[in-house]
């Protein structure tokens, strides 16, 4: 069983940069595609990145793309997305999900099955 646990969301300017840490135990997380999700009020959960077991393969978002880097460490069996010029629009819950297989290709949250508890990301002046 994976269990989850995300880091590192606050209360950010516009412009401004967050690092989330997706931290992993029970498992060795270097076997397992994972995506950050991110759950705005009122709007289902999007795909904002995901990568790859090995971390050699990323996708991320047209909404993200060239602000937001996935990356991980799986020798701390962590994944972290660092958030660079951030928009009121990234405003959200974001979550980080572990799935055994290709998942990462696709980004999609129903093919995600074990999830951490979210982490609150608010862009406000």
């Amino acid at each position: 069983q994976v269990q989850l646990v995300e880091s590192g969301g606050g209360l950010v300017q516009p412009g401004g940069s967050l690092r989330l840490s997706c931290a992993a135990s029970g498992v060795r997380l270097d076997y397992y595609s994972i995506g950050w999700f991110r759950q705005a009020p009122g709007k289902e959960h999007e795909g904002v990145s995901c990568v790859s077991g090995g971390g050699y393969s990323t996708y991320y978002s047209d909404s993200v793309k060239g602000r937001f880097t996935i990356s991980r460490d799986n020798a701390k069996n962590t994944v972290y997305l660092t958030m660079n010029n951030l928009k009121p629009e990234d405003t959200a819950v974001y979550y980080c999900a572990a799935d055994r297989g290709s998942s990462w290709l696709a980004c999609l949250p129903r093919d995600f099955a074990s999830w951490g508890q979210g982490t609150q990301v608010t862009v406000s002046s």
